[in-house]
């Protein structure tokens, strides 16, 4: 891996690794729901599959949120949105 050559680089650098990562945290909650779904919906499993689930997304949000972190000021001084549009 090359280094960059100023701070904003690195941070955006380090934002795109870590939109792998939520993307990555995005399947492994679809498969879990798919796990909880399969079978009786109110079994043990079910339950904590969707506990695992939860967990899964609240990881996922908050990278999302060090992305916008990471990205502020080089977007062309345009708020990042969150993956609900908001800024």
């Amino acid at each position: 891996m090359s280094q960059p050559s100023q701070p904003s680089e690195a941070m955006l650098q380090l934002a795109e690794r870590l939109e792998g990562m939520v993307e990555e945290l995005a399947d492994m909650g679809l498969d879990v729901l798919r796990r909880a779904t399969s079978g009786d919906p109110d079994s043990i499993e079910a339950g904590e599959a969707l506990a695992l689930e939860r967990r899964i997304t609240k990881a996922r949000r908050a990278l999302e949120k060090s992305i916008v972190a990471l990205s502020e000021g080089s977007l062309g001084d345009q708020p990042a949105l969150d993956g609900d549009g908001a800024a």
